[in-house]
């Protein structure tokens, strides 16, 4: 009978849970004042998911596939490298320091994982996205290796082989 409806609260349930899941991992505080905050962070976005499925009809899905897995483990292990350079820049002489903005070319990136690529610049320490338009992003970042990591392509690859069929 109403088997949309009881799809749409199984789905709110899994968001609810991965969320709930997701901030306690990343806190990692178990006070009850914390964990009633993060109560309702949970409770307000499940709410705003329900409110953005009664507007436009589309369930939002969580992405948990092994390609999504596989770029997870990939950028966290890209974000524990970049770390270490800037605990290293930090600690060193701060000559070493040689801050950079360019702009990278993302025409060759589909639509769909430009935002996703721009937040993973931003996630890897020592480097962030300032503008994204629709041929360029511009990143500024520590040192002009990082953009050269960038350059080489290897984080677009992997944001776009999340893609299936392109745009």
């Amino acid at each position: 009978m109403s088997t949309n409806n009881d799809k749409n609260i199984i789905y709110l349930a899994i968001w609810g849970i991965v969320l709930a899941f997701f901030w306690v991992l990343l806190s990692g505080f178990f006070t009850p004042l914390l964990l009633g905050l993060g109560a309702l962070s949970v409770i307000l976005v499940v709410a705003l998911l329900w409110k953005m499925n009664s507007i436009d009809g589309q369930l939002p899905r969580i992405p948990i596939n092994l390609n999504f897995l596989s770029y997870v483990i990939w950028l966290l292990g890209q974000v524990f490298k970049s770390s270490l350079q800037v605990t290293r820049l930090v600690w060193t002489n701060s000559t070493n320091l040689h801050p950079v903005m360019v702009k990278l070319p993302i025409d060759h990136i589909p639509l769909k994982t430009r935002v996703l690529y721009a937040n993973s610049i931003t996630l890897t320490p020592g480097t962030l996205s300032i503008d994204i338009d629709d041929e360029h992003i511009t990143v500024h970042a520590l040192e002009q290796h990082s953009i050269a990591e960038l350059g080489s392509g290897a984080m677009a690859n992997k944001a776009s082989s999340l893609v299936k069929g392109g745009d």
